[in-house]
């Protein structure tokens, strides 16, 4: 195989394995994305909670 040919197919891999990686990353990114939403729910809940439930006063 040429310099070139070899210069060539290590660059083909190296973008195949830079393009699983970002696949991962993005799925990755979008599992976060829903957490994040997920746990911004849970505290808009809490929040709710704790305004319609206020701590009692010991008079």
């Amino acid at each position: 195989m040429t310099h070139t040919a070899e210069n060539r197919t290590d660059i083909a891999a190296a973008v195949v394995s830079l393009a699983a990686e970002a696949a991962e990353l993005e799925t990755r990114v979008n599992e976060l994305r829903r957490e994040l939403a997920h746990l911004k729910e849970r505290m808009k809940a809490v929040s709710t909670a704790l305004y319609q439930n206020p701590p009692r006063t010991h008079g």
